[in-house]
């Protein structure tokens, strides 16, 4: 029997998580949980150590049923523990198979929670293992390729619920450390925060794009001799891009598209988004609609930063 200094609590699959109150009677306030999941080798560790040194409570390579126990240990620390991040992958074999209950047990218990999923290509990740001559967790007695086609296929439902897809293919540790630090080093939460890219399409597309925008159909200023040298963020390449024909309507049409889908965003709790922005190169034309764009957002209260993947590799 429950006394009046007892939390109260919600029972789910013999998981339990505070809703009621401390012994000093205040009330318990459920941690923040961020769960850090993505493919070997692309990044996980350092993502989890960010959080570490951003004061998180982090748990690496933690069983998906110990999750709501452990929220459940910071419900109760009376605030000492506000934030948790806990590495969820497909070290844990039989035990990840259990991920997806385990996430709608923490929804069923207003356990307010993000997915971080850290991607890379294929040919990144096999040169990451084979330069620490470390075999990939499912390859068996196969390759390392055949154990990254096994856990893409493993992850595929996860990578689609994820709140954040970082892409680290290209990037060193301390870019990684910058892109997280970007995202959760901010005291206040955002509502919605945006990350508008700039690319080339000649350089493939952002893997980590949630909307994807074509900027090919404006004439190009690479095939104007004085323009040639500059990029998108010089003014006159911008009056250049935005003096064509539709150019103006592009991007009054998208930035109405992107307020329609910021909204959509918001009530179904999503807090990250990736826009990218194309041209060939990612030299003129993407810069300078990615710019523009940015301001629209920020004009609607989206926390945004613009990030120029391509500019400079020509």
């Amino acid at each position: 029997m429950s006394t009046p200094h007892e939390a109260q609590e919600t029972e789910r699959d013999g998981a339990q998580v505070s809703t009621g109150t401390t012994d000093q009677g205040e009330s318990a306030a459920i941690p923040e949980l961020v769960i850090i999941s993505g493919m070997s080798g692309a990044g996980r560790s350092t993502a989890a150590k960010c959080l570490e040194d951003l004061g998180w409570f982090v748990v690496d390579n933690i069983p998906p049923e110990l999750i709501a126990p452990m929220v459940e240990l910071g419900a109760r620390s009376q605030g000492n523990v506000a934030r948790i991040a806990v590495v969820v992958d497909v070290r844990g074999r039989r035990f990840f198979a259990n991920l997806k209950e385990s996430l709608a047990t923490l929804d069923a218990q207003n356990v307010k929670r993000r997915i971080v999923f850290l991607e890379s290509s294929d040919e990144a990740l096999v040169r990451r293992f084979e330069s620490v001559r470390r075999p990939h967790p499912l390859q068996g007695d196969g390759r390392i390729v055949d154990g990254i086609v096994a856990e893409r296929d493993l992850l595929r439902e996860l990578r689609g619920d994820a709140d954040l897809v970082i892409d680290t293919s290209s990037l060193n540790v301390h870019e990684l450390r910058a892109k997280m630090d970007a995202q959760f080093a901010g005291e206040e939460v955002p509502e919605l925060r945006a990350t508008v890219m700039s690319f080339g399409f000649k350089y493939g597309l952002p893997v980590d794009a949630d909307m994807v925008i074509d900027c090919r159909f404006i004439p190009n200023p690479h095939w104007v001799p004085e323009l040639r040298p500059f990029t998108g963020l010089n003014d006159e390449v911008s009056g250049y891009v935005f003096s064509q024909p539709g150019s103006k309507e592009f991007l009054d049409g998208y930035a109405e598209l992107l307020r329609i889908v910021a909204e959509g965003y918001r009530r179904e709790g999503k807090r990250y988004v990736t826009i990218a922005v194309g041209c060939t190169g990612g030299k003129h034309r993407s810069v300078a609609m990615s710019e523009k764009l940015a301001r629209r957002l920020v004009s609607e209260g989206v926390e945004t930063v613009v990030v120029h993947r391509d500019m400079g590799r020509e």
